[in-house]
Protein backbone atom coordinates (compact mmCIF):
# COMPACT_ATOMS: atom_id res chain seq x y z
CA UNK A 1 0.00 0.00 0.00
CA UNK A 2 1.52 3.34 -0.79
CA UNK A 3 0.91 5.78 1.79
CA UNK A 4 2.02 9.34 3.02
CA UNK A 5 3.70 10.34 6.25
CA UNK A 6 3.49 13.67 8.19
CA UNK A 7 5.01 14.25 11.18
CA UNK A 8 4.61 17.23 13.74
CA UNK A 9 7.33 17.12 16.29
CA UNK A 10 6.12 19.24 19.06
CA UNK A 11 7.70 20.78 22.54
CA UNK A 12 5.98 17.94 24.63
CA UNK A 13 4.73 15.00 22.00
CA UNK A 14 5.23 14.20 18.04
CA UNK A 15 2.42 13.47 16.10
CA UNK A 16 2.44 11.30 12.83
CA UNK A 17 0.02 10.44 10.72
CA UNK A 18 -0.43 8.17 7.71
CA UNK A 19 -3.13 8.59 4.56
CA UNK A 20 -3.49 6.55 1.45
CA UNK A 21 -3.09 7.42 -2.07
CA UNK A 22 -6.72 8.98 -1.83
CA UNK A 23 -6.20 11.41 1.25
CA UNK A 24 -7.89 9.00 3.54
CA UNK A 25 -6.20 8.94 7.10
CA UNK A 26 -4.98 5.18 7.68
CA UNK A 27 -3.33 5.65 11.31
CA UNK A 28 -1.62 8.00 13.19
CA UNK A 29 0.70 7.71 16.55
CA UNK A 30 2.13 9.78 19.26
CA UNK A 31 4.89 9.58 21.81
CA UNK A 32 6.74 12.14 24.20
CA UNK A 33 9.35 14.40 22.13
CA UNK A 34 12.95 13.77 23.56
CA UNK A 35 16.12 15.67 23.58
CA UNK A 36 17.21 12.47 20.27
CA UNK A 37 14.57 13.99 17.87
CA UNK A 38 15.89 11.22 14.94
CA UNK A 39 14.01 9.13 17.73
CA UNK A 40 10.66 10.86 18.39
CA UNK A 41 10.11 10.85 15.12
CA UNK A 42 10.78 7.85 14.51
CA UNK A 43 8.63 6.14 17.39
CA UNK A 44 5.66 8.64 16.13
CA UNK A 45 5.82 6.56 12.63
CA UNK A 46 5.94 3.39 14.26
CA UNK A 47 2.84 4.03 16.37
CA UNK A 48 1.33 5.35 13.00
CA UNK A 49 2.29 2.37 11.65
CA UNK A 50 0.87 0.55 13.83
CA UNK A 51 -2.80 1.88 13.78
CA UNK A 52 -2.61 1.65 10.28
CA UNK A 53 -2.00 -2.51 10.54
CA UNK A 54 -5.45 -2.30 13.11
CA UNK A 55 -7.32 -0.18 10.40
CA UNK A 56 -5.95 -2.72 7.58
CA UNK A 57 -6.80 -5.53 10.32
CA UNK A 58 -10.31 -4.39 10.57
CA UNK A 59 -10.74 -4.01 6.47
CA UNK A 60 -9.52 -7.73 6.10
CA UNK A 61 -11.95 -9.01 9.32
CA UNK A 62 -15.02 -7.66 7.99
CA UNK A 63 -15.40 -10.42 5.22
CA UNK A 64 -15.83 -12.54 8.15
CA UNK A 65 -19.52 -13.46 8.58
CA UNK A 66 -19.42 -15.10 12.18
CA UNK A 67 -17.60 -12.14 13.38
CA UNK A 68 -19.92 -9.44 12.66
CA UNK A 69 -20.74 -7.27 16.10
CA UNK A 70 -17.39 -8.64 17.39
CA UNK A 71 -14.82 -7.30 15.63
CA UNK A 72 -14.00 -4.30 17.91
CA UNK A 73 -13.70 -6.19 21.00
CA UNK A 74 -11.48 -8.71 18.91
CA UNK A 75 -9.51 -5.86 17.28
CA UNK A 76 -9.18 -4.03 21.04
CA UNK A 77 -7.61 -7.43 22.94
CA UNK A 78 -5.52 -7.57 20.08
CA UNK A 79 -4.13 -4.24 20.05
CA UNK A 80 -4.12 -4.65 24.01
CA UNK A 81 -1.75 -7.80 24.01
CA UNK A 82 -0.17 -6.12 21.56
CA UNK A 83 0.93 -3.10 23.29
CA UNK A 84 2.20 -5.48 26.32
CA UNK A 85 4.52 -7.47 24.45
CA UNK A 86 6.28 -3.91 23.70
CA UNK A 87 6.02 -2.99 26.89
CA UNK A 88 7.62 -6.11 28.35
CA UNK A 89 10.48 -5.61 26.21
CA UNK A 90 10.99 -2.23 27.00
CA UNK A 91 11.21 -3.04 30.44
CA UNK A 92 13.50 -6.11 29.88
CA UNK A 93 15.81 -3.33 28.29
CA UNK A 94 15.30 -0.91 31.14
CA UNK A 95 15.93 -3.85 33.64
CA UNK A 96 19.20 -4.72 31.67
CA UNK A 97 19.93 -1.02 31.68
CA UNK A 98 19.65 0.04 35.52
CA UNK A 99 21.78 -3.34 35.97
CA UNK A 100 24.88 -1.72 33.68
CA UNK A 101 23.98 1.43 35.01
CA UNK A 102 24.52 0.34 39.06
CA UNK A 103 27.85 -1.93 37.98
CA UNK A 104 29.19 1.25 36.47
CA UNK A 105 28.29 3.59 39.48
CA UNK A 106 29.72 1.05 41.98
CA UNK A 107 32.81 0.89 40.22
CA UNK A 108 32.96 4.49 39.94
CA UNK A 109 32.45 5.59 43.65
CA UNK A 110 33.21 2.39 45.30
CA UNK A 111 30.10 1.74 46.55
CA UNK A 112 27.49 -1.32 47.30
CA UNK A 113 26.70 -3.45 44.99
CA UNK A 114 22.78 -2.47 43.88
CA UNK A 115 21.93 -5.66 41.94
CA UNK A 116 20.24 -6.95 44.70
CA UNK A 117 17.63 -3.99 45.09
CA UNK A 118 17.37 -3.64 41.45
CA UNK A 119 16.12 -7.57 40.90
CA UNK A 120 13.81 -6.96 43.45
CA UNK A 121 12.44 -3.78 42.03
CA UNK A 122 11.75 -5.10 38.64
CA UNK A 123 10.69 -8.69 39.68
CA UNK A 124 7.59 -6.76 41.01
CA UNK A 125 7.45 -4.15 38.24
CA UNK A 126 6.78 -6.71 35.67
CA UNK A 127 4.04 -8.31 37.69
CA UNK A 128 2.10 -5.21 38.83
CA UNK A 129 2.79 -2.97 35.05
CA UNK A 130 1.84 -6.51 33.54
CA UNK A 131 -2.04 -6.10 35.37
CA UNK A 132 -2.06 -2.47 33.53
CA UNK A 133 -2.95 -4.47 30.16
CA UNK A 134 -5.73 -6.69 31.67
CA UNK A 135 -9.07 -6.17 30.47
CA UNK A 136 -10.92 -3.44 31.76
CA UNK A 137 -7.55 -1.84 33.30
CA UNK A 138 -7.21 1.64 33.02
CA UNK A 139 -4.05 3.76 32.67
CA UNK A 140 -3.56 7.67 33.22
CA UNK A 141 -0.45 7.00 30.29
CA UNK A 142 0.37 5.26 27.57
CA UNK A 143 3.46 6.47 27.49
CA UNK A 144 6.62 3.55 28.87
CA UNK A 145 8.18 6.34 30.91
CA UNK A 146 5.51 7.81 32.41
CA UNK A 147 3.80 3.87 33.28
CA UNK A 148 7.33 2.83 34.32
CA UNK A 149 8.59 5.53 36.22
CA UNK A 150 5.35 6.16 38.47
CA UNK A 151 5.97 2.12 39.39
CA UNK A 152 9.70 2.29 39.88
CA UNK A 153 9.22 5.38 41.88
CA UNK A 154 6.36 3.47 44.53
CA UNK A 155 8.58 0.17 44.29
CA UNK A 156 11.86 1.38 44.53
CA UNK A 157 11.46 3.51 47.67
CA UNK A 158 9.85 0.29 49.61
CA UNK A 159 12.89 -1.62 48.62
CA UNK A 160 15.23 1.05 49.36
CA UNK A 161 13.74 1.17 52.78
CA UNK A 162 13.87 -2.85 53.39
CA UNK A 163 17.30 -2.97 52.17
CA UNK A 164 18.63 -0.20 53.94
CA UNK A 165 19.88 1.77 50.33
CA UNK A 166 19.40 5.21 49.20
CA UNK A 167 16.44 5.89 47.52
CA UNK A 168 18.09 8.43 45.79
CA UNK A 169 20.37 6.42 44.28
CA UNK A 170 17.98 4.20 43.09
CA UNK A 171 16.34 7.26 41.91
CA UNK A 172 19.75 8.56 39.67
CA UNK A 173 20.26 4.89 38.11
CA UNK A 174 16.26 5.36 36.96
CA UNK A 175 16.61 9.22 35.15
CA UNK A 176 20.03 7.58 33.80
CA UNK A 177 18.74 4.28 32.30
CA UNK A 178 15.37 5.51 31.24
CA UNK A 179 17.01 7.90 28.64
CA UNK A 180 19.27 5.41 27.08
CA UNK A 181 16.39 3.03 26.57
CA UNK A 182 13.65 6.20 25.16
CA UNK A 183 16.25 6.73 22.98
CA UNK A 184 17.04 3.64 21.54
CA UNK A 185 15.67 2.88 18.06
CA UNK A 186 12.17 0.72 18.36
CA UNK A 187 12.42 -2.93 17.97
CA UNK A 188 11.65 -3.73 13.83
CA UNK A 189 9.82 -7.13 14.61
CA UNK A 190 6.35 -5.74 14.91
CA UNK A 191 5.07 -8.41 12.98
CA UNK A 192 6.17 -11.05 15.21
CA UNK A 193 4.57 -9.34 18.53
CA UNK A 194 1.18 -8.95 16.70
CA UNK A 195 1.08 -12.95 15.81
CA UNK A 196 2.02 -13.69 19.40
CA UNK A 197 -0.46 -11.36 20.94
CA UNK A 198 -3.17 -12.90 18.20
CA UNK A 199 -2.32 -16.73 19.67
CA UNK A 200 -3.38 -14.79 23.11
CA UNK A 201 -6.66 -13.55 21.82
CA UNK A 202 -7.74 -17.25 19.48
CA UNK A 203 -6.72 -19.09 23.15
CA UNK A 204 -9.13 -17.06 25.37
CA UNK A 205 -11.82 -16.25 22.42
CA UNK A 206 -13.23 -19.56 20.86
CA UNK A 207 -13.36 -18.10 17.34
CA UNK A 208 -12.26 -20.00 13.68
CA UNK A 209 -8.94 -19.46 14.60
CA UNK A 210 -8.26 -20.36 10.68
CA UNK A 211 -10.23 -18.01 9.35
CA UNK A 212 -8.91 -15.06 11.79
CA UNK A 213 -4.93 -16.04 11.13
CA UNK A 214 -5.59 -16.01 7.45
CA UNK A 215 -7.23 -12.97 7.20
CA UNK A 216 -4.76 -11.30 9.89
CA UNK A 217 -1.68 -12.70 8.09
CA UNK A 218 -3.18 -11.33 4.19
CA UNK A 219 -3.24 -7.60 6.29
CA UNK A 220 0.24 -8.25 7.66
CA UNK A 221 1.72 -9.20 4.38
CA UNK A 222 0.50 -5.86 2.69
CA UNK A 223 3.79 -3.78 2.57
CA UNK A 224 3.23 -0.34 4.55
CA UNK A 225 5.33 1.71 1.70
CA UNK A 226 5.92 5.16 2.71
CA UNK A 227 6.68 7.10 -0.25
CA UNK A 228 6.97 11.11 1.31
CA UNK A 229 7.16 11.89 4.47
CA UNK A 230 6.42 15.87 5.43
CA UNK A 231 7.56 17.14 8.61
CA UNK A 232 6.53 19.78 10.44
CA UNK A 233 5.89 21.57 13.82
CA UNK A 234 8.20 23.42 16.99
CA UNK A 235 11.23 21.10 16.19
CA UNK A 236 10.50 21.11 12.35
CA UNK A 237 14.38 22.26 11.72
CA UNK A 238 15.44 19.41 13.49
CA UNK A 239 14.14 16.90 12.29
CA UNK A 240 16.10 14.37 9.93
CA UNK A 241 14.73 15.20 6.37
CA UNK A 242 15.71 17.16 3.60
CA UNK A 243 14.38 21.11 3.60
CA UNK A 244 12.07 20.51 0.72
CA UNK A 245 10.15 18.11 2.99
CA UNK A 246 9.81 20.40 5.57
CA UNK A 247 6.97 22.90 6.23
CA UNK A 248 5.97 25.49 8.62
CA UNK A 249 3.27 24.45 11.13
CA UNK A 250 0.80 27.46 10.83
CA UNK A 251 0.19 26.22 6.99
CA UNK A 252 -0.44 22.77 8.27
CA UNK A 253 -2.66 23.13 11.11
CA UNK A 254 -4.64 25.37 8.35
CA UNK A 255 -5.17 22.63 5.84
CA UNK A 256 -5.01 20.23 8.76
CA UNK A 257 -8.28 22.18 10.11
CA UNK A 258 -9.73 22.16 6.62
CA UNK A 259 -9.53 18.52 5.95
CA UNK A 260 -11.22 17.87 9.51
CA UNK A 261 -13.47 20.54 8.72
CA UNK A 262 -13.85 21.97 4.94
CA UNK A 263 -15.89 24.95 6.40
CA UNK A 264 -13.63 26.09 8.78
CA UNK A 265 -12.18 30.08 8.26
CA UNK A 266 -10.71 30.54 11.67
CA UNK A 267 -8.18 28.16 13.51
CA UNK A 268 -6.97 28.06 17.21
CA UNK A 269 -4.39 25.74 18.04
CA UNK A 270 -2.77 26.04 21.29
CA UNK A 271 0.34 24.02 21.69
CA UNK A 272 2.92 23.25 24.46
CA UNK A 273 5.11 26.28 23.48
CA UNK A 274 3.07 28.70 21.51
CA UNK A 275 -0.26 29.77 20.23
CA UNK A 276 -1.26 30.14 16.81
CA UNK A 277 -4.39 32.10 15.58
CA UNK A 278 -5.31 31.53 11.93
CA UNK A 279 -7.13 32.46 9.30
CA UNK A 280 -7.84 30.01 6.11
CA UNK A 281 -9.74 30.53 2.96
CA UNK A 282 -12.04 28.33 1.39
CA UNK A 283 -9.19 25.81 -0.04
CA UNK A 284 -7.35 25.82 3.54
CA UNK A 285 -4.89 27.86 2.23
CA UNK A 286 -3.40 30.58 5.33
CA UNK A 287 -4.68 33.99 4.54
CA UNK A 288 -3.43 35.66 7.49
CA UNK A 289 -1.92 34.46 11.21
CA UNK A 290 -0.96 35.66 14.64
CA UNK A 291 0.91 33.68 17.05
CA UNK A 292 2.76 34.32 20.81
CA UNK A 293 6.60 35.84 19.83
CA UNK A 294 8.23 35.75 23.37
CA UNK A 295 7.85 33.03 25.59
CA UNK A 296 5.35 30.18 26.25
CA UNK A 297 2.83 32.11 28.35
CA UNK A 298 -0.82 30.93 28.05
CA UNK A 299 0.21 27.56 26.23
CA UNK A 300 0.50 23.98 27.11
CA UNK A 301 3.35 24.37 29.67
CA UNK A 302 2.67 26.79 31.44
CA UNK A 303 -0.52 24.28 32.20
CA UNK A 304 2.23 21.61 32.71
CA UNK A 305 4.38 24.21 35.55
CA UNK A 306 0.47 24.54 37.39
CA UNK A 307 -0.25 20.97 37.71
CA UNK A 308 3.99 20.62 39.22
CA UNK A 309 3.27 23.27 41.32
CA UNK A 310 -0.29 21.80 42.65
CA UNK A 311 1.57 18.66 42.59
CA UNK A 312 -1.17 17.31 40.01
CA UNK A 313 -1.41 15.30 36.80
CA UNK A 314 -1.72 17.64 33.61
CA UNK A 315 -4.97 15.69 33.03
CA UNK A 316 -6.48 16.74 36.51
CA UNK A 317 -6.46 20.35 35.86
CA UNK A 318 -9.46 20.33 33.50
CA UNK A 319 -12.11 18.37 35.57
CA UNK A 320 -10.89 20.17 38.81
CA UNK A 321 -11.44 23.74 37.28
CA UNK A 322 -14.84 22.27 36.08
CA UNK A 323 -15.55 21.92 39.56
CA UNK A 324 -15.61 25.90 40.32
CA UNK A 325 -18.13 28.06 41.17
CA UNK A 326 -16.01 31.06 41.04
CA UNK A 327 -13.39 32.21 38.49
CA UNK A 328 -10.46 33.88 40.32
CA UNK A 329 -9.22 36.69 38.42
CA UNK A 330 -5.22 35.82 37.47
CA UNK A 331 -3.49 39.04 36.66
CA UNK A 332 -0.44 37.14 34.54
CA UNK A 333 -0.20 34.34 32.65
CA UNK A 334 4.02 34.45 32.91
CA UNK A 335 5.18 30.79 33.23
CA UNK A 336 8.22 32.63 35.80
CA UNK A 337 5.39 33.80 38.24
CA UNK A 338 3.22 31.63 38.13
CA UNK A 339 4.20 29.70 40.98
CA UNK A 340 3.99 32.36 43.26
CA UNK A 341 0.80 33.96 42.32
CA UNK A 342 -0.43 30.50 42.36
CA UNK A 343 0.99 30.28 46.19
CA UNK A 344 -0.60 33.65 47.33
CA UNK A 345 -3.95 32.81 45.81
CA UNK A 346 -3.96 29.77 48.15
CA UNK A 347 -2.18 32.03 51.30
CA UNK A 348 -5.20 34.20 50.99
CA UNK A 349 -7.87 31.31 51.40
CA UNK A 350 -8.91 30.98 48.07
CA UNK A 351 -10.32 27.72 46.94
CA UNK A 352 -7.77 25.37 44.40
CA UNK A 353 -10.66 24.87 42.06
CA UNK A 354 -11.54 28.66 41.56
CA UNK A 355 -7.45 29.48 40.90
CA UNK A 356 -7.29 26.39 38.20
CA UNK A 357 -10.37 27.65 36.72
CA UNK A 358 -9.16 31.73 36.84
CA UNK A 359 -6.09 30.21 35.01
CA UNK A 360 -7.84 28.69 32.14
CA UNK A 361 -9.67 31.72 31.73
CA UNK A 362 -6.30 33.70 31.76
CA UNK A 363 -4.77 31.42 29.18
CA UNK A 364 -7.84 31.66 26.61
CA UNK A 365 -8.25 35.20 27.22
CA UNK A 366 -4.59 35.57 25.73
CA UNK A 367 -5.53 33.24 23.16
CA UNK A 368 -8.13 35.71 22.07
CA UNK A 369 -6.59 38.69 21.82
CA UNK A 370 -4.20 36.38 19.30
CA UNK A 371 -6.70 35.58 16.98
CA UNK A 372 -8.24 38.89 17.35
CA UNK A 373 -4.83 40.41 16.04
CA UNK A 374 -4.91 37.26 13.04
CA UNK A 375 -8.86 39.02 11.82
CA UNK A 376 -11.20 37.22 14.69
CA UNK A 377 -13.65 34.51 14.74
CA UNK A 378 -15.31 33.77 11.39
CA UNK A 379 -17.93 30.91 11.25
CA UNK A 380 -16.77 28.51 11.38
CA UNK A 381 -14.13 28.15 14.08
CA UNK A 382 -12.07 25.01 14.81
CA UNK A 383 -10.00 24.48 17.68
CA UNK A 384 -6.46 22.48 17.57
CA UNK A 385 -3.76 21.47 20.14
CA UNK A 386 -3.54 19.50 23.00
CA UNK A 387 -5.25 22.24 25.11
CA UNK A 388 -8.46 21.40 22.97
CA UNK A 389 -8.73 18.27 24.66
CA UNK A 390 -9.09 20.10 28.60
CA UNK A 391 -12.73 20.89 28.89
CA UNK A 392 -12.55 23.48 31.03
CA UNK A 393 -9.93 25.59 28.46
CA UNK A 394 -13.00 24.51 25.65
CA UNK A 395 -15.79 25.62 28.33
CA UNK A 396 -13.66 29.24 28.56
CA UNK A 397 -13.47 29.41 24.83
CA UNK A 398 -17.00 28.47 23.95
CA UNK A 399 -18.37 31.51 26.77
CA UNK A 400 -15.78 34.04 24.58
CA UNK A 401 -16.56 33.30 21.51
CA UNK A 402 -20.31 34.00 22.23
CA UNK A 403 -19.54 37.32 23.63
CA UNK A 404 -17.07 38.51 21.50
CA UNK A 405 -18.16 37.54 18.35
CA UNK A 406 -22.17 35.80 18.59
CA UNK A 407 -23.41 32.34 17.65
CA UNK A 408 -20.58 30.82 15.60
CA UNK A 409 -19.91 26.99 15.05
CA UNK A 410 -17.18 25.93 17.03
CA UNK A 411 -15.09 22.58 15.82
CA UNK A 412 -13.70 20.63 18.37
CA UNK A 413 -12.21 17.48 16.75
CA UNK A 414 -11.81 14.41 19.48
CA UNK A 415 -7.70 13.49 16.97
CA UNK A 416 -7.32 17.50 17.03
CA UNK A 417 -3.50 17.02 18.46
CA UNK A 418 -3.35 15.19 15.34
CA UNK A 419 -4.14 18.22 12.92
CA UNK A 420 -0.75 19.79 11.94
CA UNK A 421 0.54 16.16 11.18
CA UNK A 422 -2.66 15.77 9.27
CA UNK A 423 -1.79 18.70 7.33
CA UNK A 424 2.16 17.49 7.47
CA UNK A 425 0.53 14.30 5.59
CA UNK A 426 -1.91 16.11 3.00
CA UNK A 427 1.13 17.67 1.86
CA UNK A 428 3.18 14.67 1.46
CA UNK A 429 0.32 13.39 -0.60
CA UNK A 430 0.31 16.26 -2.70
CA UNK A 431 3.98 15.97 -3.65
CA UNK A 432 4.11 12.69 -3.79
CA UNK A 433 1.34 12.18 -6.35
CA UNK A 434 1.43 12.68 -9.97
CA UNK A 435 -2.41 13.55 -10.08
CA UNK A 436 -2.52 17.66 -9.02
CA UNK A 437 -0.89 20.27 -10.09
CA UNK A 438 2.60 22.18 -9.40
CA UNK A 439 0.21 25.19 -7.51
CA UNK A 440 -1.23 22.10 -5.69
CA UNK A 441 1.52 20.17 -4.34
CA UNK A 442 3.99 23.55 -3.15
CA UNK A 443 0.75 25.17 -1.22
Amino acid sequence: MKCYVGIDLGSTTTKAVIVDENGQTMGHGITNSRSNYDTASRVAQMEATISTRLTLFRQALDSIEELQGNITELLEDLERYFRLELFLEQLDDLHKTSLKSARDLSVFSGGEDLTEALEEIFKQLSSTLELLFAPGAKRKSDFFRDLAGSAYMQVGESVARQLGLSFDTLLNIYDKSIIEVENRPPADNLDDKFIRALDRVLKQSGLSEEMVRKQIQSALDEEIDASYIVGTGYGRVRLPFPKEHIRSEILCHGLGAHLMYPGTRTVLDIGGQDTKGIQVDENGIVANFQMNDRCAAGCGRYLGYIADEMNMGLHELGPMAMKSTRSVRINSTCTVFAGAELRDRLALGEKREDIVAGLHRAIILRAMSIISRSGGVSDEFTFTGGVAKNEAAVKELRKLVVENYGDVTINIDPESIYTGALGAAEFARRAGTENTTPTERLQ
